[in-house]
């Protein structure tokens, strides 16, 4: 993949929900599920869902070298 076939991912997907897993620093992981809200030119926002509501952003590389993983969720109706 590259950015361009990431940032038309990302932005024909906003309002999706998704299953993500950040790699952070010293080997740090950060698993939450979240809504694409939003992409821009460098970056996306994602809002976490759950008990606390909060606003995330991450930048296309993030997803490129593989410290943002993305997991769609498909609800049942």
């Amino acid at each position: 993949m590259n950015i361009n076939k990431i940032r038309k991912f990302i932005s024909e997907n906003k309002g999706n929900t998704f299953s993500f897993k950040f790699k952070g620093a010293r080997n740090q992981i950060e698993e939450f599920v979240g809504k694409i809200l939003e992409s821009y030119n460098s970056i996306f926002t994602i809002k976490v869902l759950g008990k606390i509501s909060r606003i995330k952003s991450y930048s296309y590389n993030d997803i490129l070298i593989n410290n943002l993983e993305m997991k769609e969720i498909v609800l049942k109706k």
